[in-house]
This record gives structure tokens, sequence and C-alpha cells, in this order.
């Protein structure tokens, strides 16, 4: 039977990549850093893997949950620096799908002791704990971050693969997030070129949709703030920013693609819709009236336009947006997320 670990499964994305391999028949080893609770991670650049703490509920018992989890699903304690419990984790292993990264809360003291040694090294640890255990593939979830922040690129084209956040120009806004994801993406596969060692990458957009744990992850927490007056700071005004999005299964999806395909090969942006501010709150509206959208939308230049024509080329496929939308805010509700009178359930306002 065919066995893969991912890296930290008890994450929003990891999950659904979990729950994505085992109905797929997939033996799956997972690694998490801590077996009972989690902290609040959030990333000022993009929002992905990021959960904000219930007391009451442990971290990863939405994973023993999984249909077929019982017998196909084993949890490894492993922070992405433990060089050795990765090795354990990845021991009979054909595939690594490397999900987590490590990113501090909110602003970072020290980034290159906080943030960028963390995340690189952990890479690097990953991929070496990979060549130990003779694994033949590795996918490696980078960010659309590694991409925007390059103001040299001509406005009029959409970016594409071939486009890298510029480390310099991030350096002199702090950037740490962006630099830590180009940065190990770029060493990442130029490791796989050096050791022969299949590596690709993927940068996905803004990952939103449904949860499959019932702790709200940051990027569920900025769409619930479009819906909840009381998690913005500017009350009925916010800036008319351009995101690019995906939805989680999708992503899922990708990466399972990534590692099956034969011909998948360097990096791949997963993004397959772009809006601004004012019109994917015009479509949640038209959707689910009744709540207290911002109203005001200033000015924001800005561009989020990336291209997916090398994954959609591969095979890949994915929802309407309207379709995510449903499912997600479906998926507040029946999480209490939309009560009336309940409170934003966190202290971080957008």
């Amino acid at each position: 039977m065919k066995r893969v670990c991912v890296t930290g499964a008890g994450g929003y994305i990891a999950s659904w990549v979990v729950k994505l391999l085992l109905s797929k028949g997939y033996m799956v080893h997972g690694t998490v850093r801590d077996p009972c609770f989690t902290l609040l991670k959030f990333d000022m650049v993009f929002l992905h893997d990021f959960a904000l703490v219930r007391r009451d509920e442990k971290k990863n018992g939405h994973l023993r949950k999984l249909e077929n989890a019982e017998e196909r699903l084993k949890l490894f304690k492993a922070d992405v620096l433990e060089y050795e419990n990765l090795c354990a984790a990845f021991a009979g292993c054909i595939g690594v799908l490397h999900v987590a990264s490590p990113v501090p809360g909110g602003r970072v003291s020290n980034p290159q002791v906080e943030l960028l040694d963390p995340a690189i090294l952990g890479t690097k640890n990953v991929l070496n704990a990979c060549l130990n255990a003779k694994v033949e593939k590795v996918v490696v979830v980078s960010s659309g971050s590694a991409i925007l922040v390059n103001p040299n690129w001509p406005s009029d084209l959409e970016m594409d693969e071939s486009c890298w956040t510029d480390i310099e120009y991030a350096k002199s806004i702090e950037q740490w997030y962006a630099i830590s994801k180009t940065v190990a993406e770029v060493e990442a596969l130029e490791y796989g070129k050096r050791d022969d060692l299949s590596v690709v990458t993927i940068c996905p957009a803004f990952v939103i949709g449904p949860m499959l744990q019932s702790i709200i992850n940051a990027t569920s927490l900025f769409l619930l703030s479009y819906m909840k007056e009381e998690g913005r700071i500017g009350g009925d005004t916010i800036q008319d920013a351009e995101r690019p999005y995906v939805d989680v299964r999708d992503l899922s999806e990708a990466i399972l693609l990534l590692y099956e395909n034969p011909k998948s090969n360097g990096r791949y942006i997963c993004s397959p819709y772009s809006l601004r501010a004012r019109d994917f709150v015009a479509k949640m509206e038209s959707m689910f009236p009744g709540h207290t959208y911002p109203k005001i939308f200033t000015e924001k230049s800005d561009r989020a336009l990336l291209s997916s024509k090398k994954l959609i080329n591969l095979g890949w496929s994915y929802r309407p947006l309207e379709e995510t939308i449903v499912d997600t805010v479906n998926n507040y509700e029946e999480l209490g997320f939309l009560e009336k009178g309940k409170p934003f359930p966190a202290t971080i306002k957008f």
C-alpha cells in the first residue's frame, strides 16, 4: 500500500490533504508539533495554516475522526527542526508532502532567529530526512507571497512561475514571511537538482474554504470579519485590496496531483481567482444578506494577478468561487461563529 507523510498534519491545509489521501487508499504518516493544543499563528502576508486555540479541544482530534484514520493514519510528534524525529516519521514513506511552516504570531523582534532560520532550516531538515528515508518525491507547499512582492514585474502582466519575490525589496518593507518562503522554496528546488531528489513546489493564493477542525484558522477569521463588524478595525470601512483566492479543497487536490503526476516539475501557482474586497463582499452579501458587511471601500493600488495555467495544463480543475463561499459560510454557521450576539472569536481585528 502507498505510504506518504504529511508535515504539520493538524493544520488547516494539511488536514484536508490527509483526508484526501485517506480517501484515495494511502497509508498516511502525519507530523504534529504538539499532540494537545495549538496557538494562534498569524501571517501578515498570506494566511495559511494557522489556528486560534480553544482550550477545551485537542488540536488533532479532528484527524482521528476522519474516515479510515483508525486503520491508516499514524501521527508522529516532530517539529521541522527535529531531524531525527522527521527521519522516524518518514521511514517507509515513498513520498512527503511538506505543508508545515513555522510562523510566529504578529510582528517578530528577531526575524532571523524567530522566522527565517526555522522556515529555511526546517525545509532543509525535511529534505535531508527525505534523502535519509529514500523518499522518491517531495511536494513543498510554498506561498503566493514568494511571488507577489515584486515591484519590478510589469503591472499589466499576470505573474507566472518565473516571477519571484524581490528579497531586497521585501527586506525594505519588512515582509519577513515572504522572504522566508521565497528563500526556502529556492533552496528546495536547488536541493532537488543537486541531490537528485524529485522536488516540486506549489504556491497557493489566499486559502479559503470550510474547516475540518472546530477551531478557526486565520484566513477563515479574516473572511468572518467581512460578516461581523466587531472583527474590523475600521468598522464600516475597509481597504479595497485585491487578493487571489483558492479553495482549500482544490489546493489539496492540486498537491496530490503534483505528487502523483510524473510530469510535474519545478514550481506551480495555485490561484484560480482574484477579486477586490468590494467584489468579494458583494458576492457574500448577495448570498448571505443580513450580516454587518463593510459599506465603504478605500482605494488601494495593488495587484494580485497570478496565473495558474501551468497547473491547469497538468490537469488541475477548481470549483466555482460561489460554491466555496456557500460551503464556507455554512461551515461558520455550523460552528456557531455567526450566532447573533456571539462575540468575534479573536482579539485580532482586520
